[in-house]
């Protein structure tokens, strides 16, 4: 294949440009991906806070089922629990604010957990 004079400095630097120009995206792609763990933890940790807070609830009663809830999860989360007896199931919701990009910054968008367990009394 014969090259004309010049040419390959014509092409010089092409890599580079179109790196910096896709950069961007790549960032925006990440962040995305980050947000999508961090939505899918947040709906695992209110899940598993009402769980625990409907079973501590159900044996010891609402400031119980409070405390349980909020013991494995940080401030930053905004967490909010409703508990109470309903019939003869003891229900717990648990609230977290859905956060943008790290826990403590977020958009007012709450998660919700809901979890029931049978009551049962202490001896």
């Amino acid at each position: 294949m014969r090259r004309w004079p010049g040419e390959r400095e014509r092409d010089r630097g092409q890599v580079a440009l179109e790196f910096v120009g896709m950069v961007p995206l790549i960032l925006l792609l990440v962040a995305a991906v980050w947000e999508c763990v961090l939505i899918g933890y947040a709906f695992s940790l209110a899940g598993n806070a009402a769980d625990e807070g409907a079973r501590a609830g159900a044996v010891h009663g609402d400031g119980a089922c409070e405390a349980a809830a909020a013991e494995h999860i940080g401030d930053a989360w905004g967490m909010s629990a409703l508990c109470g007896p309903s019939g003869d199931v003891y229900k717990a919701t648990v609230k977290l604010n859905i956060p943008v990009l790290y826990p403590g910054l977020d958009i007012g968008v709450p998660i919700t957990g809901e979890a029931g367990a049978a009551m049962e009394r202490e001896n």
